[in-house]
């Protein structure tokens, strides 16, 4: 309930009443403030759109420690000066659309809409012409994705415990080809460059790692980095035809036929 008078005028800003203007307008202390029976001259009764579908609730009476049960509006008090959505959800509360509950989670902004209107359109003198030929102000609005938003996002969503560092793990946009024995078989690095070729024909952005580092200090590095497809090439399962495979949410590696790499990572690539 708003008050109309002189020292709380109409206005966007609202305020909470004092308790000598709650006195003024509903002869009682705050605490036990009610729609029932006030003078409606004085006094603009605003409801949420939860409240005026209500039948049969209970209200203060406007006397200390009573309350009014079994309320009705038009039968009790008339109709609500303006019906709003005024009051904030809660979980549970029936959707909009009437096709279930809303249920409150956080969200990340992205991006943002602002509403300029005619503002900078009249500073510019900046005008169309309508179907009757006349000029009228342009309404204006800006649009914007905050590119450093939606990596900040990525990373808050997608991070693991690994990822000690940038804590990312790249949403399959990667896949490194790792192998130990890079420096000491012609066969491993041929197989090893003919997939890094392979994969990046198909439109795959590969993470070749051809150091001359311990396989656990490349795989330690991977996880650091956020990489989620490692391939490693060895010797030994070069010579049976199969190469190691490990996503980076599996728990183990995965044994793969050698001509199937480039097939599973594209699978991969599309769960």
């Amino acid at each position: 309930m708003k008050s109309k008078s002189a020292s709380c005028p109409a206005s966007p800003i609202f305020r909470f009443a004092t308790e000598d203007e709650i006195r003024t307008h509903f002869n009682c202390p705050p605490g036990f403030l009610g729609p029932v029976g006030i003078d409606r001259t004085g006094i603009r009764v605003i409801a949420d759109r939860t409240v005026a579908a209500m039948s049969d609730f209970v209200a203060g009476a406007n006397r200390p420690k009573f309350h009014t049960a079994g309320v009705n509006w038009q039968r009790d008090l008339p109709e609500p000066d303006l019906v709003a959505d005024i009051r904030n959800v809660i979980e549970g509360d029936p959707s909009p659309d009437g096709k279930g509950t809303l249920e409150i989670c956080r969200g990340i902004e992205v991006g943002h809409i602002f509403q300029l209107r005619t503002k900078y359109a009249e500073a510019l003198k900046a005008t169309y012409l309508d179907a009757q030929g006349k000029a009228q102000i342009i309404e204006m609005g800006c649009y914007g994705i905050g590119v450093s938003r939606i990596v900040a996002a990525a990373i808050e969503q997608n991070f693991d415990e690994r990822a000690s560092c940038c804590r990312l793990r790249w949403l399959h946009s990667r896949s490194s080809s790792c192998r130990s024995a890079w420096r000491k078989s012609d066969a491993v690095r041929n197989a090893v460059e003919q997939l890094y070729a392979a994969l990046q024909a198909a439109g795959i952005e590969v993470l070749l790692d051809d150091r001359d580092e311990r396989p656990g200090v490349m795989f330690a590095d991977m996880e650091l980095i956020g990489i989620p497809h490692r391939i490693v090439i060895g010797e030994r399962g070069l010579k049976e035809g199969i190469l190691e495979y490990q996503g980076r949410k599996d728990a183990a590696a995965l044994a793969i036929p050698l001509q199937n790499a480039l097939e599973l990572v594209q699978l991969k690539l599309c769960d």
